[in-house]
């Protein structure tokens, strides 16, 4: 009752006594909790590496968005309303358009060039982005991912003409409608739902989350990521900077420490994700394809005609963005 009343009258995300002894951080995000996503694991993670490092420091997570709603969860990081989110990047795009960069079809590639990615000037720049906005980043992610459809297999561009599809941001929606597709834009968590009232025929988003919303109940389609994967999403562990500004020296060095655990973790979750995709969906019924080189590399021209054009045009530094990321081999 005590430890209740403390956190109520004190109205912050990051609660304690005032020896900032056993603080209690609250972390949010949109996923399923408890059900195998890497991302509420990789949160999880870094809670009980804190309750090893025994620093005072403890973590209650709120998953499925019972705390704040998906695209809230940046609003929140960033004014310390919440002290930790897994937040897909992107979604803060409308505010800060760089952050699309972390979305651009083709810009990735593979699970390899993902992780190089993260220690490249392309990175520090969108890091500093972040960090100007209130944030920090505790672990790099990467997520591959795909196409569901309850029409037809989304393959080569022309697959997706008279289709109404979900894609994750700006980017992937100016691809879309350059080859013919309709869009209708949400966040994952409303794709089953989307599909299963006839909103949506069909969807991209990463394997984790084409899993963990069970998303093959309503699709007849999966384009796996495969050796071709188009669609990359950057989904890192964030935390207020505030929040970790209030901290001690001992507490910082703790949380960022637990941070790299849950990141190497995702690294060696990364790849079973997109194979634990395909088992699910070919269990379910669900016929599953991979694009190939040639459509891949169709899906790329119209990017380029597209959301690279756009991007280099609309955003500040967005062509040496750009640059920076093609440059990382």
């Amino acid at each position: 009752m005590k430890r209740l009343l403390i956190s109520t009258i004190c109205g912050l995300a990051l609660c304690g006594s005032a020896a900032a002894a056993d603080i209690t951080l609250r972390a949010s995000h949109q996923w399923p909790g408890g059900k195998g996503d890497v991302r509420d694991e990789m949160v999880r993670i870094i809670g009980k590496e804190l309750e090893k490092d025994n620093v005072g420091l403890k973590l209650q997570v709120f998953p499925g968005e019972s705390l704040f709603k998906a695209k809230d969860q940046w609003g929140a990081v960033t004014k310390g309303q919440v002290d930790i989110t897994a937040f897909p990047l992107d979604y803060a795009s409308g505010r800060h358009p760089a952050f699309s960069a972390t979305l651009m079809p083709g810009l990735v590639g593979n699970h390899e060039r993902a992780a190089r990615l993260n220690d490249s000037q392309f990175m520090k720049d969108i890091k500093a982005e972040i960090e100007k906005a209130g944030a920090i980043v505790l672990s790099d992610a990467w997520l591959a991912g795909g196409f569901v459809s309850s029409k037809e297999c989304i393959t080569a561009p022309e697959t997706a003409k008279g289709q109404v599809l979900r894609a994750a941001g700006p980017a992937f929606e100016q691809m879309l409608v350059g080859a013919g597709a309709s869009i209708s834009s949400m966040p994952s968590s409303e794709i089953y739902t989307g599909m299963q009232q006839h909103v949506l025929t069909g969807a991209n988003t990463s394997s984790g989350s084409l899993v963990s919303y069970r998303i093959y109940e309503v699709s007849k389609c999966l384009t796996a990521p495969g050796k071709n994967a188009l669609w990359f999403m950057y989904e890192p562990i964030l935390m207020s900077k505030r929040s970790f500004d209030r901290l001690d020296e001992k507490q910082q060095k703790a949380i960022l420490a637990a941070g790299k655990v849950a990141q190497e973790y995702f690294s060696g979750e990364a790849k079973k994700l997109d194979q634990k995709l395909v088992d699910i969906y070919k269990k379910n019924g669900v016929k599953v394809v991979t694009m190939s080189k040639e459509n891949y590399d169709a899906w790329l021209k119209i990017a380029k005609q597209t959301s690279y054009k756009e991007f280099a045009k609309k955003v500040p530094n967005g062509q040496k963005l750009i640059e920076e990321a093609l440059a990382v081999k």
